[in-house]
């Protein structure tokens, strides 16, 4: 892909048309769920929670993800052709959120997914609006591939 050279010296991520479609998919499936996670933070019911983006070739993530994670957490599919998904981590913190992204990194290796790349924010507040926190999301996911961080996780908290 050629990039103009005033695009190439921008500190910040930009957004094509395809990951504004998929922002656009993430506000809609994610948008209630985060409202939830919300409602329960206020009430004092949850502390924290984790969302996580993830994606990998070659490998039959839906299974996967569905035998790694908690009864707790809700996985959604956002695109299948890049097996993109999300999953939300209730009631998890940093050092969960991580090992559970870790271990499912491993796991995708091990089955021999390819091009494995996983981004989670950890949210603390509900002082954020939904939209910024998905939107966070997919630029730490576009910033993980494009430094190359295959096989790892990468991992901001919200604060």
């Amino acid at each position: 892909m050629k990039v103009r050279e005033n695009e190439k010296k921008r500190d910040h991520i930009r957004f094509n048309g395809h990951d504004i479609a998929l922002v656009a998919t993430m506000l809609d499936r994610l948008n209630s769920t985060i409202d939830i996670m919300y409602f329960l933070m206020e009430r004092k019911e949850e502390r924290a929670f984790v969302i996580m983006l993830i994606s990998a070739e070659d490998i039959d993530m839906e299974a996967l993800i569905g035998k790694e994670k908690r009864e707790t957490d809700i996985m959604f599919e956002i695109d299948v052709g890049e097996n993109l998904y999300a999953i939300v981590c209730q009631d998890t913190q940093i050092d969960g959120g991580y090992h559970f992204a870790e271990r499912l990194v491993q796991k995708m290796m091990e089955k021999g997914g390819k091009h494995v790349y996983c981004s989670e924010l950890e949210v603390r507040s509900t002082t954020y609006k939904i939209r910024y926190i998905i939107y966070r999301l997919m630029e730490l996911f576009i910033q993980t591939k494009q430094n190359s961080q295959e096989n790892e996780v990468v991992f901001k908290a919200l604060n």
